[in-house]
């Protein structure tokens, strides 16, 4: 059983790193074919671009629980593939969107069928135990690490033949992974923790409602959500940032991203595995935020390119909290319903990828823009280092030594 829920987790890392080696292709290149749909500059690119993200997140919201209900009920394997090819057919239609209204029907489509993390996080939920859950969730980590560090790379490369190029590329793979998955993909849950479909649950209020119900949580997962909110600082500003304040290229974009990869991978498939079985998991969640805040709080204050490299390393050091903390709140949920409750905390982020990118983006182009009182670039990452304190409150309120949840620290 041990060997092949290890083959399992190679599996799902295989197919999440080339999900987000599509995902990471078209990131290079988004602020420069928004400019060209819209005529206009970087400060206005970044207003649309702040909205491109939550035209995505809005249907993910909507839908996530649909798809986590259905993969309870009918396993995670058709829900991961039917995710995988919705995003294949998405890059197919940006590749040829003609206006920016064009991206903006793309990123719905996407973000119906965009279940693949919420379904994979499902999977290694059903095949862990206390003692490994928080080191296999790190291997969605590490896939998305290593996603990153193959696609911004290629994405900046290809951009050079035109914005729309990794478009195209991100359409193959994302087909090629769907193909991949259903030769080789098993399936996770067995057919006795399946539970039946339920419309009152699967719709985002009724899953919030439902995970509500297990008490304790609710701190836990007020603190996940400033997580989200405070990372679209970097996920929706980056590049937007580093071309207004240090003139850098597509190319550059995507170096810069790529060692963003190198870095997540290098932390949540490596360096969690031997941190968080010596740490627990609440002085995990506690010093990954401190580090996350720390890193962007230099992000604020950069003043010099290379500096934006250096300070990627205690930012994504922070990567050692996030694990540990969906290990505690998916080792207090029932087996039959972590489906749900992963649809129901993708809905969160979903709904986090509403509200964060206007704020961050708007941040930017207002402290960018002429009628900022003072020109400050870096004002979304001091707000995001904000949010990343009030997490850690959070956090410790809800797991401090006397609170009724369970941290589930690996051999405790």
């Amino acid at each position: 059983m041990q060997k092949n829920n290890k083959a399992a987790i190679g599996f799902i890392f295989i197919t999440l790193m080339i999900d987000v080696t599509g995902v990471a292709l078209i990131i290079p290149v988004m602020p420069k074919l928004i400019e060209q749909l819209i005529h206009g500059g970087v400060s206005e690119a970044a207003r649309y671009g702040g909205w491109l993200i939550p035209t995505y997140a809005v249907m993910q919201f909507l839908f996530s629980p649909v798809l986590g209900g259905l993969s309870d009920k009918y396993g995670r394997r058709p829900i991961l593939l039917f995710s995988l090819i919705g995003l294949g057919i998405d890059y197919v239609f940006l590749s040829f969107a003609p206006t920016i209204a064009w991206l903006f029907v793309g990123r719905a489509i996407a973000g119906i069928a965009g279940a693949s993390f919420t379904t994979a996080t499902a999977y290694i939920a059903d095949i862990s135990t206390d003692e490994n859950r928080a080191q296999n969730f790190g291997m969605v980590g590490a896939a998305f690490g290593v996603g990153f560090v193959i696609g911004p790379v290629i994405g900046g490369l290809l951009g050079s033949f035109g914005p729309r190029i990794p478009f195209m590329v991100a359409a193959g793979l994302s087909l090629l992974n769907a193909l991949y998955g259903y030769f080789i993909l098993p399936e996770s849950l067995p057919a006795g923790n399946r539970r039946e479909f339920s419309w009152k649950r699967a719709n985002p209020i009724g899953s919030l409602k439902q995970l509500s119900k297990h008490k304790g949580l609710g701190g836990l997962v007020a603190a996940f959500v400033l997580i989200y909110i405070a990372s679209q600082a970097v996920q929706a500003n980056w590049g937007f940032f580093v071309m207004e304040k240090f003139n850098w290229s597509e190319k550059m974009i995507g170096y810069s991203l790529g060692l963003v990869g190198l870095l997540v991978g290098a932390v949540q498939g490596g360096l969690i595995r031997i941190v968080n079985p010596w740490l627990g998991n609440e002085k995990s969640v506690y010093i990954g935020f401190g580090f996350y805040a720390l890193g962007l709080l230099l992000f604020a204050f950069a003043n010099q390119s290379w500096m934006m490299f250096v300070f990627l390393v205690p930012y994504c050091l922070g990567g050692i909290c996030g694990p540990a903390l969906q290990s505690i709140i998916s080792g207090n949920v029932p087996a039959n319903e972590q489906g749900e409750l992963q649809g129901a905390l993708t809905s969160l982020i979903s709904l986090t990828s509403i509200v964060g990118p206007p704020l961050m983006t708007g941040l930017f182009a207002y402290y960018t823009g002429p009628k900022a009182p003072v020109h400050f670039s870096g004002a979304a990452f001091l707000l995001g280092a904000i949010l990343m304190i009030a997490s850690t409150i959070i956090a410790y309120r809800a797991l401090h030594p006397g609170r009724k949840i369970a941290r589930l620290d690996p051999g405790k």
